[in-house]
C-alpha cells in the first residue's frame, strides 16, 4: 500500500526572501560606504548583514518542539468520501510560537490541504495548565481510492520575529487511514436464502443421514409456512415449524483473482503500472465486485469466506482469516478491512513473472462439499482457470463474474465445465447480472433437487 511522501526538511534554518534582500542590501551598502568612505552607511551595512545570520542563530539554537495527537472521523472511510482529520498540537518547548505554517504531510495518492497558519500558541506549561500550550487544527481529507495510507507527520515552519529566516521541521509520526473499497448496492434476490439454505440442508442429510437435524418448536407468527413440519403437527394437535437454526448460517466462498496471472504471460500486457502509483483499474474493479457481493450477503444471514484463485505461478496469501470466515455480526467491516489491505499484483521487472509469496493449498474446496460459491474473475492464468474447472464438482451453485479483460477462450471454458459466467463491463452492470445469476442458481438448485430425488 502507498506510504507517505517523506520530503526532505532542512535540518538547518534557512533565509526567506525578506532575509536574503536584506543581506544583499547591507553587502552593497558595505561596498559603497568602503568605495566613498562613508561610515555612517558602513553603520547600516552592518546591521543589514548581522540581522539575518542573527536570525539564523536564533532558530538554530530555539528549533519548535511540538507533539501531535491525529485522529480520523470516520477511522475507517470508503472510497470516494472524506474523512475528517483533527489534530491536537502541543508545545513542548519554553518558547511561543506566533505565525507559523504547518501541513499535515500525507501518501501521494492523497491531497492534503495546502501550507496554513497556525494559531498562536503559548509557551509550554507545567502542572497548573490553561490550555495555552495547545491548539486544536482540523481539515477534510478526500480518498480517491480504495488502500491504507499513512497520515502525516505534520510539516511546521517557524520564522524568526523579524521574517527574516525559517526553519521547516516534522512533527510527530504518522497513522494509517484504512480506505475501504466502493460498494454497489444490490437488491435482495428473490428466493436466495431459501435456496441455498435449501443445498446446505440437503447436503446435512446425506452427510449424517441418522441425525436428527430438525427441531420442532410452536409456530410464531411471521414463520413462512414452508417450514411446516407436518408430522409434528399431527402428533401434537398443533401447528409447528422446523427450526434449523443450530446447523449454523448458510456459508458461500467468494473467489477473488489476486493474481491477474494471465497477465503476468503477456509481455504486451502489463499489470500494475511501475510507478509510485500501483493502480490497476481492471484489479481494483474486481475488488469492489467482491467487497459489493460480500457485504450483500454478510447483510442477508451469509457467512462468507473470500480466497484466492490458487495459481501455481505466483501463488497470494489468503484473504480470509483463519477463524473460517467473515459473520454478519461485523463481519462487513472486516471484510472491507482486508480488501482494504489487498496489495495490487506486481510483475518481477527482471524475470517478468510475479514475485513468488507464501503458498496456500485449496483444501477447502474438498473439505466444503457442494457450497455455493461465486468467482470475480479479472485476468486469470491457465492455471487459475484450470482451478475453477476443477472446483466445479465441489461447488453448487457455481457463478462467475468475468471483466471485459477475460477471453473469450476462457470464458468459454468455464462455460464448458458448467459455470454460469456473467460479464461485467462496469460496476453499474453488478445488480442486474446479480439478478441474473441468482435466477439461474434457484433453478440449478430445483434441477438438481430433482435429479437428487
Amino acid at each position: 500500500m502507498p506510504r507517505s511522501r517523506r520530503a526532505r526538511h532542512p535540518a538547518r534554518p534557512r533565509l526567506t526572501t525578506r532575509g536574503i534582500a536584506l543581506l544583499v542590501l547591507g553587502g552593497v551598502l558595505f561596498g559603497v560606504a568602503l568605495w566613498y568612505d562613508l561610515r555612517d552607511i558602513l553603520l547600516l551595512a552592518a546591521v543589514g548583514l548581522a540581522m539575518p545570520i542573527a536570525a539564523l542563530g536564533y532558530l538554530a539554537v530555539r528549533p519548535p518542539a511540538l507533539t501531535v495527537h491525529r485522529t480520523f472521523e470516520p477511522p475507517v472511510v470508503g472510497a470516494g468520501h472524506s474523512a475528517s482529520v483533527r489534530l491536537r498540537v502541543r508545545n513542548r518547548s519554553r518558547r511561543a510560537f506566533d505565525g507559523a505554517h504547518w501541513r499535515d504531510l500525507a501518501s501521494t495518492a492523497l491531497r492534503t490541504p495546502a501550507e496554513a497558519i497556525m494559531p498562536a500558541i503559548g509557551r509550554a506549561e507545567g502542572v497548573l495548565r490553561s490550555g495555552d500550550d495547545e491548539v486544536g487544527l482540523e481539515y477534510r481529507l478526500r480518498t480517491p481510492r480504495r488502500g491504507v495510507f499513512e497520515v502525516g507527520p505534520l510539516r511546521v515552519s517557524v520564522t524568526d520575529p523579524f521574517g527574516l529566516a525559517r526553519i521547516a521541521r516534522v512533527a510527530g509520526g504518522a497513522r494509517e487511514l484504512v480506505v475501504t473499497p466502493r460498494i454497489t448496492a444490490l437488491e435482495p434476490a428473490v428466493g436466495l436464502v431459501a435456496s441455498v439454505d435449501g443445498t446446505v440442508h440437503a447436503l446435512q442429510r446425506r452427510t449424517h443421514p441418522n441425525s436428527d437435524e430438525l427441531i420442532a418448536r410452536e409456530y410464531r407468527y411471521g414463520d413462512p409456512l414452508r417450514r411446516v413440519h407436518w408430522a409434528a403437527t399431527a402428533r401434537r394437535g398443533e401447528l409447528m415449524v422446523r427450526d434449523e437454526e443450530q446447523r449454523g448460517d448458510p456459508e458461500l466462498r467468494i473467489l477473488l483473482d489476486t493474481t491477474l496471472g494471465g497477465r503476468l504471460h503477456h509481455p504486451g500486457a502489463g499489470s500494475a503500472r511501475d510507478g509510485a502509483d500501483p493502480l490497476d483499474p481492471a484489479f481494483e474493479f474486481g475488488v469492489e465486485v467482491a467487497a459489493s457481493l460480500g457485504v450483500h450477503l454478510l447483510a442477508r444471514g451469509f457467512r462468507v469466506r473470500v480466497d484466492p484463485i490458487d495459481d501455481p505461478g505466483g501463488v497470494v496469501e489468503p484473504i480470509t482469516p483463519e477463524a473460517g470466515g467473515y459473520r454478519a455480526a461485523g463481519g462487513d467491516v472486516a471484510l472491507l478491512e482486508d480488501l482494504a489491505r489487498l496489495d495490487p499484483p506486481r510483475r518481477d521487472p527482471v524475470r517478468g513473472t510475479a514475485p513468488p509469496v507464501r503458498s496456500v493449498a485449496p483444501t477447502a474446496a474438498r473439505r466444503d462439499a457442494r457450497m455455493p460459491a461465486i468467482a470475480v474473475i479479472v485476468d486469470p492464468s491457465d492455471a487459475a482457470a484450470e482451478t475453477l474447472v476443477a472446483l466445479r464438482t465441489s461447488v453448487e451453485p457455481a457463478i462467475a463474474f468475468a471483466a471485459e479483460t477475460v477471453s473469450r477462450e476462457l470464458v468459454e471454458r468455464l462455460e464448458d465445465a458448467d459455470w454460469r459466467v456473467l460479464r461485467l463491463r462496469r460496476a453499474a452492470d453488478l445488480p442486474a447480472a446479480w439478478q441474473d445469476a441468482w435466477r439461474s442458481a434457484r433453478e440449478s438448485v430445483r434441477s438438481g433437487g430433482r435429479r437428487g430425488a
